[in-house]
């Protein structure tokens, strides 16, 4: 027999309390802080609406990270919990207890519950946790804050995020709603527009944009990027380029790349697809402001004069990760390739070349550069090599220590052998399997 472990007296005291919901409302009053949360967690837990409402009225600590209770998003909680803080924003003086200036509805703050719900002798005072992980001490009447990540997508209409952008909009001035991570998927623009109305702009610090818009919605979207001006990551991808004429083009492209002078703090770089900076990329690269650790320019067709802007740009020379997956540099000069690297050797830890259709002269060009890449991890090169280039890149980065991934291409002078032996092993494995079936026992069948 297994012997269970007792429920602790904490446990059974906060199950009997919300037995009579208007009592343990009443006890709100008198309780000691350290019992709000295993308090609340039990309410949580037994959809008791009443006291999570009572409760985040008078939550005794800066930071309430409900979030971190929820594996999906739970629309009565989100409604129980909105009605405590409509009571607290309505009065003009906070109760005594109430500290609360974050609830916090992303997936984080595991670690606030699991504390105070671990054995009585691990549970530290509350004290250091008034404020919270992520926020200050304000001044009574400053406005509380929500944090949300938000998810925009053409699926079935969110009924959380739905509810808590309806319940935002009425409640601007008294309350903040703070988002860190924004996705944005295949949305009408209008929908984005009406959404970032609602948010602080500069909370946003990772965008992700992967919707088919045009050069024009870009330069919409644009007048918000740059409010966003603590961002540290930005994806975009799949922006279209109309039959717009060329003074158009210019125009649109000029009020997405400017914004890049207020982004003071961007770090990661990511963009898909983006053919409207073929010929412009200088446009972008001198608006950066600081220093990128990643660079992910994909699917693409530059100009050999792109290239040159990329080796000579002075915010690129501490990259970290390279990624020119897809972009074509047949018949380029290997120089600006080569010169690029030469200016990251010292930092670069991934490199992504393939699909770049690079020949011999080419990759032979950047060898000796790659050589001296010893902080590289990752490295990856496609295109029509000999096995004598081939072999020369292994020689060359074979010394690098911290190198564990590597791809290269089957040489020119191999792929018949290895078509050979691939039909070959297919061959032997469906003779071998005409074989079984003709000697398999009729019994087996039936199995």
């Amino acid at each position: 027999m297994s012997v269970q472990t007792p429920p602790r007296l904490l446990n059974l005291a906060v199950k009997s309390l919300l037995r009579d919901e208007a009592l343990a409302i009443a006890a709100l009053e008198c309780l000691p802080a350290e019992l709000f949360p295993p308090l609340f967690m039990e309410a949580f837990s037994g959809g008791h609406r009443e006291s999570l409402k009572a409760m985040v009225h008078a939550w005794p600590f800066g930071h309430l990270p409900l979030g971190g209770l929820m594996r999906e998003p739970q629309l009565e909680t989100l409604k129980a919990a909105f009605d405590g803080l409509d009571i607290l924003l309505a009065e003009k003086v906070r109760p005594r207890r109430s500290k609360l200036q974050v609830l916090d509805l992303r997936n984080t703050g595991q670690d606030f519950w699991s504390m105070w719900s671990g054995p009585r002798d691990q549970v530290c005072s509350p004290v250091g946790l008034m404020t919270g992980p992520s926020c200050k001490m304000k001044q009574p009447s400053a406005p509380l804050e929500v944090f949300v990540d938000l998810c925009l997508s053409s699926r079935a209409p969110d009924r959380f995020l739905t509810y808590l952008l309806s319940w935002a909009k009425w409640r601007e001035g008294p309350l903040h709603l703070c988002c860190k991570r924004l996705k944005i998927f295949a949305v009408p623009m209008e929908t984005v527009r009406k959404v970032l109305a609602l948010v602080r702009l500069d909370c946003i610090q990772a965008v992700e944009v992967n919707c088919s818009w045009t050069l024009s919605t870009l330069g919409m979207f644009a007048s918000y990027l740059g409010q966003m001006r603590n961002v540290r990551f930005l994806s975009l991808a799949h922006i279209h380029i109309l039959a717009e004429e060329e003074e158009e083009q210019k125009q649109y492209v000029s009020q997405f790349t400017c914004q890049f002078f207020r982004l003071q703090h961007l770090r990661r770089l990511y963009m898909e697809c983006p053919s409207f900076l073929k010929g412009r990329l200088d446009q972008l690269l001198r608006c950066l402001q600081t220093p990128l650790e990643t660079l992910c320019i994909t699917n693409c067709p530059l100009t050999e004069s792109d290239l040159i802007h990329l080796s000579r740009c002075p915010n690129l020379r501490q990259l970290k990760d390279l990624d020119l997956s897809g972009v074509r540099l047949t018949g380029f000069s290997p120089e600006p390739l080569r010169a690029l690297l030469e200016e990251v050797a010292a930092t670069l830890q991934g490199l992504d070349l393939i699909d770049c259709g690079m020949v011999d002269s080419q990759v032979e060009a950047i060898v000796p550069v790659l050589s001296r890449c010893h902080q590289l991890r990752t490295l990856g090169i496609s295109g029509n090599l000999s096995v004598a280039t081939v072999e020369k890149l292994l020689r060359h980065t074979v010394q690098l220590r911290s190198l564990s991934l590597e791809l290269y291409p089957a040489p020119l002078e191999r792929l018949g052998q290895i078509q050979d032996e691939l039909s070959g092993i297919l061959r032997d494995l469906n003779t071998a399997q005409d074989h079984l079936a003709e000697h398999q026992p009729l019994s087996a069948l039936w199995q």
